[in-house]
């Protein structure tokens, strides 16, 4: 891999070697446990390498225009949440702000821009051609978590660039590699999707003072490193009934895996994904109480349902930030034209868990 990456590129250069042992653990995980069918090993093989030539095309980037790396990022709007806990909702509806900035999924997926026409910009093509071969290998997945390759998105791939992330975990089986990065210094992750984050800035020309707006998962279980290198980060603080947490995230993951795996575990999932809530929430709540100087705002998803208007209207008025009327029709309009879940039916029984269970571990919901 590392070599076909080399001769796609012509570079050689990837930045350090902070990523080879996670690299190194990730391949030896999808040898010896994902038990992947031929469209896995497939996927896997061409999605690492992406990784790679990206990592490759970074470093030239950044030595051919290291003013990048000076762009300013000042007081990201941090949208923290678990899993199927309303994040995307949120991020969604506060993209409708021109005002922000957020990353789309075609560059969550491509950071790094790609040679070719002025007036094309390939990356959306080939996101566009992933999402719809993703869809037709399982159309569930649209149900589960409609998107296009210019929606707002999580930021998933910038953490893959450093072979981090829950895009890999949710993916496929790989426990020793999730093990691995529980004990691991993301501090060094956190440096590089900030660069990147500079990056996409950068080659679309962003006014460098617009706020941007982030929103991952495992900005829970990370939260420290991230306020480590983002120390004047507000928080948006997600809360949703920790059963329908936990059963929607393992329901995600299983579409997701089914697709590349023959030996997908229903109850295998259902373990993992309990043990990854339930860590997660401890240590954003941890965080959270050593740190009150940080602003947070806790944002209940029940709410959210109950008066979509009045959560919003919380979140500018904590932000300090006026919600025009042309914000409001936009957020309106996007609603409206929603398609988020419909049809998305899951039983956390299905995955070998019960609501107790997962509200005695959880018991202040997640």
């Amino acid at each position: 891999m590392i070599d076909r990456a080399v001769r796609a590129e012509g570079l050689d250069d990837f930045g350090g070697d902070h990523w080879r042992a996670p690299f190194a653990i990730l391949i030896a995980a999808l040898r010896e446990e994902a038990a992947l069918n031929s469209v896995g090993r497939t996927l896997a093989f061409g999605q690492l390498v992406k990784v790679l030539r990206e990592r490759l095309r970074a470093q030239a980037l950044w030595q051919a225009h290291p003013e990048i790396l000076e762009r300013p990022i000042v007081a990201p709007i941090v949208v923290l949440g678990s899993m199927r806990s309303g994040t995307t909702r949120i991020q969604r509806l506060l993209a409708c702000d021109e005002g922000f900035a957020h990353t789309r999924l075609f560059e969550s997926l491509s950071p790094v821009p790609e040679a070719g026409p002025a007036s094309v910009d390939l990356r959306v093509i080939k996101a566009s051609a992933g999402l719809a071969f993703l869809h037709a290998l399982n159309p569930a997945l649209a149900a589960i978590h409609p998107s296009s390759a210019r929606s707002p998105e999580e930021e998933f791939g910038l953490f893959s660039f450093a072979f981090s992330g829950a895009q890999f975990q949710a993916q496929w089986r790989t426990p020793g590699f999730a093990r691995w990065w529980e004990g691991a210094d993301v501090v060094p992750v956190y440096r590089e999707f900030r660069r990147l984050l500079q990056t996409i800035g950068w080659s679309r020309g962003q006014r460098a003072d617009a706020p941007w707006m982030l929103k991952a998962p495992q900005f829970l279980e990370e939260l420290d490193a991230l306020l480590t290198v983002f120390p004047d980060a507000r928080l948006l603080c997600l809360g949703r009934d920790a059963v329908d947490v936990v059963g929607s995230s393992c329901s995600l993951v299983w579409q997701q895996q089914r697709i590349q795996s023959d030996a997908a575990d229903r109850h295998w999932i259902g373990r993992e994904w309990l043990h990854k809530t339930v860590r997660r929430v401890g240590a954003a709540r941890a965080v959270r109480l050593a740190h009150p100087e940080v602003p947070q705002l806790d944002i209940a998803y029940a709410a959210m349902d109950r008066d979509w208007r009045h959560e919003i209207a919380r979140i500018y008025d904590f932000l300090g930030l006026e919600l025009t009327p042309a914000t409001m029709r936009r957020m309106e309009r996007f609603l409206s034209g929603s398609k988020a879940h419909r049809g998305h039916r899951y039983q956390i029984e299905e995955f070998g868990l019960s609501a107790g269970e997962v509200r005695r571990l959880l018991p202040a919901g997640a």
